[in-house]
C-alpha cells in the first residue's frame, strides 16, 4: 500500500494533496495556476514522479442532481490526460461541498481571509482525499 494523490481542478487553479505512506492522513501540498491541459498534466507528472501515489483521486464537482455539467467535464479531461501521461489509475470522487468544507475548516483554525484564499483549493484537495480514503479502506 502506497501514497494517495488528490487533485482538486478549478477554472484557475488544481490543489494538490497526499497521503502518508501507510495512508493514514492527508496533507496539502501545492496549488497550481491552471494554464492550460497541457502545461497542467506537465507540472502534475512532476508531482506524481516525487510522491509516487498508487493511486490519483480526482475530485469530480457534480450538480445537485448529480449531473455532471462543465466543471465536472474539465476535472474529467485532466484526470483523463494525467492518467495517460502517468499510467497511474485515476478515480473520480463526487466533490460536492469540499470547497465549502475546507472553508469551514480554514476559518475554525483562524486563517485569515488572504492565507484563505491562498490554500483553499490545497485544503479542498484534503477534503476530496480523506472522504475517498473513508469510502476505500484498504
Amino acid at each position: 500500500m502506497g501514497r494517495v494523490m488528490a487533485l482538486d481542478v478549478g477554472t484557475k487553479t488544481i490543489g494538490i494533496a497526499v497521503t502518508d505512506p501507510l495512508r493514514m492522513f492527508g496533507q496539502p501540498v501545492v496549488t497550481l495556476a491552471r494554464r492550460g491541459v497541457k502545461k497542467d498534466v506537465a507540472a502534475l507528472e512532476r508531482y506524481v514522479d516525487e510522491y509516487d501515489p498508487d493511486v490519483i483521486v480526482v475530485g469530480l464537482p457534480l450538480e445537485l442532481d448529480g449531473s455532471e455539467e462543465r466543471s465536472a467535464r474539465l476535472a474529467r479531461q485532466v484526470g483523463d490526460a494525467v492518467a495517460d501521461a502517468t499510467s497511474r489509475p485515476v478515480a473520480y470522487h463526487d466533490e460536492r461541498f469540499s470547497s465549502v468544507e475546507a472553508e469551514r475548516i480554514l476559518l475554525a483554525h483562524d486563517y485569515s481571509r488572504q492565507r484563505r484564499k491562498q490554500v483553499i483549493d490545497q485544503a479542498a484537495a484534503v477534503v476530496i482525499l480523506e472522504s475517498w480514503m473513508r469510502e476505500n479502506p484498504e
